[in-house]
């Protein structure tokens, strides 16, 4: 059986754009069966220095699948093509 699929979502407490991706990610992680981690940018000073000005960020296995806003087609297309690799 495959490891369930987790998309991580990096994220900041006081960002309308990261709670604004998180609750978009809702209907689609629930189509496709996937876990959410949603971690906080700040604690980590590396992805502050990767990824600061860039959050919300959604990455699948450290590749950046969009920012800013939730690509809702490209990750559908994208969570489609691993589910057909299984």
């Amino acid at each position: 059986m495959a490891a369930p699929i987790c998309l991580t979502l990096l994220s900041r407490s006081y960002c309308h754009l990261c709670h604004d991706m998180e609750v978009a990610l809702v209907p689609l992680a629930g189509e496709f069966g996937v876990d959410v981690e949603v971690l906080d940018v700040d604690a980590d000073e590396s992805l502050v220095a990767q990824y600061d000005e860039l959050v919300p960020v959604l990455l699948h296995q450290g590749r950046e699948l969009c920012h800013y806003h939730l690509d809702t087609a490209l990750v559908r297309a994208y969570l489609a093509g691993l589910a057909a690799k299984v």
